[in-house]
């Protein structure tokens, strides 16, 4: 299993929506980080992204943004 890093806010839609993709199917192992309540975690975001977007799943420190990209991944990878 990949390490699993999803970045998001605390406000977000989108991030909600990948939240709630990922408890309704009881998948396990992805580290929530709120980059609202972390500004380290903020500022690697943007390092290693290059943009301060959210939702953004890291694979294996990986990004991948777009809130249907990382469910459908997920879709394919752990369901």
């Amino acid at each position: 299993m990949a390490n699993l890093n999803l970045y998001i806010g605390t406000y977000c839609p989108f991030c909600r929506k990948v939240e709630n993709f990922i408890e309704d199917n009881n998948i396990s192992g992805v580290n929530y980080i709120n980059i609202d309540k972390d500004k380290e975690a903020r500022e690697h975001l943007v390092e290693v992204g290059g943009k301060k977007q959210v939702p953004c799943l890291f694979v294996d420190e990986k990004p991948m943004y777009e809130s249907m990209d990382i469910i459908n991944y997920l879709k394919e990878n752990y369901l």
